[in-house]
């Protein structure tokens, strides 16, 4: 399961990940969106794809499918917004 197991399972919970995995990737874009840059685009599309991960995996254990669909609809979402602040940084150059 996971490194610090002793501590809670829910935290290593299919739908924990990618719960704390979208909210993750929310402030990143939030980030990116306030102070457009290199390195808050390249962090926030770094936590996308941890999210995409935590995504797939919670779909490969047929978690909460609504649930799941709602994080899918938020991650879709966030990488629009994400793609817009790309845009202005690489005009921004």
């Amino acid at each position: 399961m996971a490194k610090h197991s002793d501590i809670s399972w829910k935290k290593d919970h299919p739908s924990t990940l990618l719960s704390n995995s979208v909210q993750k990737v929310d402030r990143a874009v939030k980030q990116a969106m306030s102070h457009p840059a290199d390195t808050t685009v390249e962090h926030a599309f770094n936590s996308i794809s941890h999210a995409e991960n935590a995504l797939f995996n919670a779909e490969e254990h047929n978690e909460h499918l609504d649930t799941v669909q709602q994080y899918k609809d938020q991650l879709e979402l966030s990488k629009q917004q994400l793609q817009e602040v790309q845009e202005i940084v690489e005009d921004q150059e």
